[in-house]
């Protein structure tokens, strides 16, 4: 399966250039479990399109490759 590298449609996005191959750290911290690692790359995606912009997953990504989008009117 191939995946976009950047979509702006989804609350969560995964800049794959910082993400570490193999890597769980922001999968483990999401609370509704909307990350998840791409079997073939190692990488993280945002495979169901559900957030609550509580942003442990961005915290803890020790390469910012984590990035919450959140909507205008929650910033």
């Amino acid at each position: 399966m191939t995946l976009a590298p950047q979509r702006a449609d989804v609350p969560v996005t995964i800049d794959e250039s910082k993400c570490i191959d193999g890597c769980t750290l922001c999968v483990d911290m999401c609370p509704l479990d909307s990350l998840a690692i791409d079997t073939s790359s190692g990488k993280a995606y945002m495979h169901v399109d559900e957030c609550w912009y509580c942003g442990p997953c961005a915290a803890r990504c020790p390469t910012g490759a984590v990035t919450v989008n959140m909507p205008y009117l929650l910033r």
